[in-house]
């Protein structure tokens, strides 16, 4: 027989009765949904990463002060993170190539009759590299295919220097819209801009800027801000000295473990910090990195998709016995036909050949309904996770691949036993 010939008798075997196919089909679908959902999960939680944390670079350790619950309420564990301890880590630590620390609070900003209201930043001269970093904004307007640098984020003047930071000169850089609020179109450059009670004078205006997530384009205030050197905050913005955001950048990432180690031996030093009776240090600042974001977001999908793998191999393997529960009993209600095809010239291989496709024309309409049904459920698995799910289109192949793989192991015990029929035993059966 022709593979036609055999496909079209196995597409009518498996039409036979549809009730009993369609049940066997059960197990499959609902092995596949759980295959594209577990699969979903997991990219979900590596673009959640990107998307969330997109500000934390994969160079970079940031730093922050560690709270604890005292009486229902959040306090700090231990001293403030302040700027002299981000300002002594490059030469504390050499693993660390650059340091960038940020403060920030409201702010007035007035010029002549113009005010205001907004957030000021008091930034390090690396300011407009934390930003390029940061990836969450770019140059309004820039060609797709040109890249672009720090100095690109300039529009007029200057960016502070490593030394008017250190010394804490009364200088700031206008973000763009604030700029033209208020100096409505005139150059701002040289003039000197109140912020709050405290003078500065405008060295630089960056250019006009998007938020890099297109969502965020109608509510983001990008372009509305005031940068200060973060000297210059921490003196003029702040009663008593405010808590900094450190983020030290490590030179070589193979090694931004031993550059963690590094730096809690520093702030340890810095903070005097003590061990406690178990011989631990008592740290009084947490460190992050990119990996460890990552293997946070990725240990809760881990979790529910260990849950939905369980089920899918529980669901195949069910369904796989479904189907050679089903394919057993086709041979039986079928054995005299099989004999009259070996009797009549049919060979053992296509006998074999029949029933298997059979058995894979059935696991794949579920390897089908189950990829349908998945792409419907996996916006209820990210909700029930509390994350993202995002469907990788290879996710599908490889789900339809192991419905029919499951069709093709659970259907060969069958497909051999007809194939290995006596002729002359199968025209006798009743």
């Amino acid at each position: 027989m022709t593979f036609i010939n055999l496909l079209r008798t196995a597409w009518r075997g498996a039409l036979a009765n549809k009730l009993r196919a369609a049940l066997t089909m059960l197990g499959i679908v609902i092995g596949v949904d759980s295959v594209i959902v577990m699969l979903a999960l997991g990219n979900g939680a590596r673009a959640a990463v990107d998307t969330n944390f997109r500000w934390l670079g994969s160079d970079e350790v940031r730093i922050s002060e560690r709270q604890v619950n005292q009486n229902g309420q959040l306090v700090l564990a231990g001293k403030l993170l302040v700027y002299e301890d981000g300002l002594g880590l490059p030469a504390a630590v050499p693993l660390v190539d650059w340091v960038d620390m940020s403060v920030g609070g409201p702010a007035r900003v007035r010029y002549g009759r113009n005010v205001s209201n907004l957030i000021f930043q008091g930034v390090t001269a690396d300011g407009l590299r934390s930003l390029l970093s940061s990836g969450q904004v770019e140059p309004a307007h820039w060609a797709a295919e040109r890249p672009f640098t720090a100095p690109d984020f300039i529009g007029e003047g200057r960016f502070f220097t490593p030394a008017e930071v250190l010394e804490g000169a009364d200088e700031c850089v206008l973000g763009w819209q604030t700029a033209n609020d208020l100096f409505e179109g005139d150059n701002p450059l040289g003039d000197t801009i109140w912020v709050n009670r405290s003078p500065c004078t405008v060295i630089g205006v960056l250019i006009e800027l998007v938020p890099s997530d297109p969502t965020q384009r109608y509510t983001s205030q990008v372009n509305a801000g005031v940068y200060l050197p973060i000297s210059t905050a921490v003196k003029d913005q702040f009663a008593s000295e405010p808590a900094v955001q450190i983020g030290a950048h490590v030179k070589d990432t193979n090694q931004i473990r031993q550059a963690q180690a590094a730096i809690a031996t520093y702030l340890r030093g810095r903070h005097a910090v003590e061990k406690d009776e178990h011989g631990n240090f008592k740290d009084d600042f947490d460190m992050t990195t990119r990996d460890d974001v990552l293997g946070a977001q990725l240990a809760a999908a881990r979790t529910f998709s260990l849950l939905l793998a369980a089920m899918a191999v529980v669901s195949l393997v069910v369904g796989g016995i479904g189907i050679m529960n089903v394919m057993l009993v086709s041979v039986s209600e079928r054995t005299r036909e099989i004999g009259i095809r070996l009797a009549v010239g049919a060979q053992p291989l296509d006998v074999v050949t029949q029933f298997l496709l059979e058995s894979v024309l059935i696991s794949a309409a579920g390897g089908v309904a189950g990829g349908v049904a998945g792409i419907l459920t996996i916006p209820l698995a990210a909700s029930l996770n509390q994350g993202v799910a995002v469907l990788e289109p290879g996710s599908i192949p490889l789900a339809l691949g192991v419905a029919l793989l499951t069709g093709i192991v659970f259907g060969i015990y069958p497909a051999l036993r007809a194939a290995r029929l006596d002729p002359i035993e199968a025209l006798r059966y009743e």
